[in-house]
């Protein structure tokens, strides 16, 4: 199998069309088993808009990996107990270096990015299972959660953590073009992201970019496709000084000692939302 860091050096000074001054480095994951999906082409598309302009991107494609979803004892080597207590030993294995090959090949590449794109179809109201796992077995105790700030010793974590410093956008396609909303059939996306995009890239310190959301992927014809890639295109190239999620943060003095948003902010207002300032 080709080595996706290899891509990472495959920019040459002299080929770029729109360089930039604070190039990216873009940690790419596609969860789509079809290469010849509309998803697919607009991975490519994105990869291609990005190196254009002078960015760098490495790629896991988890169905063309082969990717493991499924967390086991193996993932931890020596470090796993005869029962499994998953946080803790991924976290022993972590620390002596014995979590299994293919973990530790992401955590390189998320080491090396400043930027991390997730892309999927959205089953189910949620991710595929193959993107489940990679965030399941990738994002470990004592390296995306479960960290601990050295002189409090607080968790760090919504809004600072263990990918702090990177910026993270997820690109969903979606089946269905209407019904989505806070009134909608189909309920409102800002509301079944959460979990990825509150969840995942803000507890674990990212900075979340609002998510590009291709609505009705299976009816789109050549002009709607076309209008697609070029938006995603604009996203992409607006990402490193685009606008982000404004997330409350844990200890941006919002919530109190129980994790409870103070009284006074947001009064009378329930639901996920009020984890968004205004």
């Amino acid at each position: 199998m080709e080595n996706p860091m290899e891509n990472a050096t495959d920019v040459r000074t002299d080929d770029r069309t729109d360089a930039t001054t604070h190039p990216m480095r873009v940690l790419w994951v596609l969860a789509h088993p079809e290469p010849r999906s509309l998803t697919a082409h607009l991975r490519d598309d994105g990869v291609r808009a990005l190196r254009d302009a002078g960015h760098e991107v490495v790629q896991s494609d988890l169905y063309a990996m082969g990717w493991d979803p499924v967390v086991t004892a193996a993932d931890f080597g020596d470090a796993a107990d005869d029962r499994l207590d998953v946080a803790g030993a991924s976290e022993r294995a972590l620390r002596r270096g014995q979590l299994a090959p293919d973990i530790q090949a992401e955590h390189d590449k998320l080491a090396w990015a400043d930027t991390v794109v997730l892309q999927f179809p959205l089953w189910w109201l949620g991710v595929p299972a193959i993107l489940k796992g990679w965030l399941d077995r990738v994002l470990v105790q004592g390296y995306a959660y479960g960290v601990r700030d050295a002189a409090t010793g607080r968790t760090r974590r919504y809004g600072d953590g263990g990918l702090a410093g990177r910026r993270a956008l997820a690109v969903v396609t979606v089946g269905a073009g209407t019904g989505l909303g806070p009134r909608g059939l189909h309920g409102d996306l800002a509301e079944t992201l959460f979990p990825l995009l509150h969840g995942t890239f803000w507890y674990t310190g990212m900075q979340v970019a609002e998510p590009v959301l291709v609505l009705g992927a299976n009816r789109l014809d050549d002009a709607g496709y076309a209008a697609v890639s070029a938006g995603l295109r604009e996203r992409l190239l607006a990402l490193p000084d685009g606008p982000v999620l404004a997330y409350r943060s844990q200890d941006g003095g919002d919530y109190d000692e129980r994790g409870e948003l103070h009284d006074a902010l947001e009064p009378g207002r329930r639901g996920l939302g009020v984890h968004l300032r205004a």
